[in-house]
């Protein structure tokens, strides 16, 4: 009886089915004497886990750590700021000198006969172009007019 369960275990340990306390048994099994005849070949291989299990390593590991120039780096990360910070300041400093610029161009005329006179011309630029505008609406008209023609619903 206790080699059809020795059996049935080395087939679940095969299989890696088998729980802690199996494998002991397991263990325990081979390391005794009296193990049958066509078991023997697994007998080295639990014998080695037993003989694993209880050496130690004496070796030791060195730990050993890097120690990095972190003054290097903070000198780089100060310079990347300082940049940074800068450049912003350049860039809002000229898009507001460019606004105040265009914003003393833009519709102010002193003399009332000038400002009529680009008054005028501004309303017949979009005259020009509304009735560009309305050109193509008779186009359509016309193309609308036609297909009705030809398909009469």
């Amino acid at each position: 009886m206790e080699l059809n369960n020795i059996e049935n275990l080395l087939e679940k340990y095969f299989q890696g089915e088998t729980s802690i306390a199996e494998e002991n048994q397991l263990r325990a099994y081979f390391s005794s004497s009296n193990v049958a005849q066509h078991l023997e070949q697994y007998k080295p291989m639990f014998g080695y886990f037993s003989h694993a299990k209880e050496q130690k390593s004496t070796y030791e590991i060195p730990l050993q750590t890097k120690k990095r120039n972190t003054a290097w780096l903070s000198i780089a990360a100060s310079a990347v700021v300082l940049l940074g910070i800068g450049t912003y300041f350049y860039v809002s400093e000229s898009k507001t000198n460019t606004a105040v610029a265009s914003k003393t161009e833009l519709g102010t005329y002193d003399d009332p006969e000038e400002a009529l006179a680009a008054t005028q011309k501004a309303l017949a630029l979009l005259s020009n172009n509304v009735n560009v505008g309305i050109e193509s609406v008779q186009y359509i008209n016309e193309y609308e007019k036609s297909k009705s023609k030809i398909f009469k619903q």
